[in-house]
């Protein structure tokens, strides 16, 4: 397999303690690049791989030959603006979730991809985890009868960290931008089914969303979810059928929250429970990438893919508010 030769812009934290090192392990990738005009943030990066290329500007990266793909980190208003850069110039692109701030933003960024050949998709790193795909072969097979209801949570508190990006509005903050794309969007990675309606009930700060309860219907079940920015960190998937039930311990931050576990139940049989000991997520994401580059191997979350999920979060953002509540 070819390697392929990740830049990173923007020396972000995320990038530090995440993708670069997963870029680093992973097959047939090599952390080739960082754009950051800080010497500083720079050294730890360096720390991971010694020869990494260091350059004063996001452009000066994008204008080197020794870049095939770039990682993009930015704060999420920027997305949209550096994918389509770094497609014209050439580079394919995985960036952080969410990609863009609006489904229609999708459009220019599949344009972009179709015009160029290139590869652009966004970093959903679950997608790639065997728990996910062992989910959705449980619920095409029938384990637990018809699907009948999808409860997913996800919450953190964040209130500490003002500065953080996630609580700057202007910058693409709030619980729904940065984990409701994993509470709502794993529901239609499950099944492959999207929603008729969706309703949801804010909680805001400062014109961003520290909780959100969100009610939906698919076409075959039920769907409820809340996420939270100020809340105690959890998080819960389940799928209740009409013959058992289906809950996943770790859904999203597998290993880093918890170990990675399936408890499967279906009426009058016993319980089973299987566990994904040592996966780690971003690496397989980063492999599956160089996969499909290398090989033309189909890559499990496509532009299109996003762009269902930024709908829902769309209209999950519309949704009733309680301001300062």
């Amino acid at each position: 397999m070819k390697t392929v030769n990740f830049g990173i812009l923007g020396a972000s934290s995320f990038a530090l303690s995440q993708m670069a090192p997963a870029i680093h392990a992973a097959r047939g990738a090599r952390l080739a690049g960082l754009a950051t005009r800080s010497s500083d943030k720079a050294a730890p990066f360096q720390g991971i791989e010694p020869d990494l290329d260091v350059f004063d500007s996001y452009d000066a990266l994008l204008a080197s030959d020794s870049i095939d793909a770039v990682y993009i980190p930015l704060p999420n208003h920027l997305h949209v603006e550096w994918s389509l850069k770094a497609l014209a110039a050439g580079k394919h692109v995985l960036c952080e979730k969410p990609m863009a701030m609006t489904a229609e933003q999708y459009d220019d960024l599949i344009a972009a991809r179709d015009e160029s050949g290139l590869m652009a998709t966004e970093a959903y790193m679950i997608a790639h985890h065997p728990q996910w795909k062992m989910v959705r072969e449980l619920l095409a097979d029938g384990t637990i009868g018809d699907l009948c209801h999808v409860n997913a949570v996800f919450c953190y508190n964040n209130a500490d960290k003002p500065e953080n990006v996630r609580n700057q509005p202007g910058m693409g903050g709030g619980g729904i931008r940065d984990i409701g794309v994993y509470a709502m969007g794993c529901a239609r990675l499950a099944t492959g089914q999207e929603p008729s309606e969706l309703s949801a009930h804010l909680t805001m700060e400062s014109d961003f969303d520290t909780v959100a309860r969100i009610d939906a219907r698919f076409p075959r079940f039920g769907f409820q979810s809340m996420v939270s920015m100020r809340m105690a960190r959890y998080q819960h998937v389940s799928f209740h059928g009409t013959t058992g039930t289906i809950t996943m311990k770790a859904p999203f931050n597998a290993g880093a929250y918890d170990q990675a576990e399936i408890c499967i139940e279906p009426s009058g049989t016993e319980r089973r429970t299987i566990r994904f000991p040592e996966v780690n997520q971003y690496v397989l994401q980063v492999e599956a990438y160089c996969r499909t580059l290398s090989e033309g191997t189909p890559y499990a979350w496509t532009l299109e893919d996003a762009r269902g999920t930024q709908a829902m979060l769309d209209a999950a953002l519309a949704g009733k508010v309680d301001q300062g509540a």
